[in-house]
């Protein structure tokens, strides 16, 4: 089998959708689409190419990472591997779906503005009063 690593920039086109395999592991996917835009220099209008539509599909670390940060219509960065899936309809007409497992996702900064909340890890006390007084002597410059 072939996997090949791409990075794909596009929208967010159906909300995430959390389920459990059946040895318990969870997974999330979601739909996205990436599209083409060029430039006619001799109208100097944007048009749009063809579009790119494919499957995301989070495991392990990113699942609530994703489930909770990204949602239909947000535009992201998807890094991963593609995979192109054969089926059979109930119709039985053969159908093909590309599918990316994710090794990473996250909001496409060109668009939009996010906000990062880090997994908070434990601070001593040090810690903290080191931080407070390095606040304390920024604000003491900007005043």
């Amino acid at each position: 089998m072939y996997e090949t690593s791409v990075v794909v920039v596009g929208t967010v086109i159906t909300n995430p959708v959390k389920r459990q395999t059946a040895n318990g592991e969870e997974v999330l996917s979601f739909r996205m689409a990436s599209n083409a835009r060029r430039k006619d220099m001799t109208t100097g209008e944007w048009t749009d190419g063809a579009t790119l539509y494919l499957t995301v599909t989070c495991w392990r670390r990113l699942v609530t990472g994703v489930g909770a940060s990204i949602m239909k219509g947000d535009p992201v960065m998807a890094a991963g591997e593609l995979r192109t899936n054969e089926y059979t309809t109930k119709e039985g007409i053969p159908r093909s779906d590309l599918e990316m497992r994710a090794t990473a996702v996250g909001p496409d900064l060109a668009r939009c503005i996010a906000k990062i909340e880090r997994h908070s890890k434990p601070v001593s006390i040090e810690e903290s009063e080191e931080h407070v007084a390095a606040e304390e002597s920024v604000e003491t410059i900007a005043a």
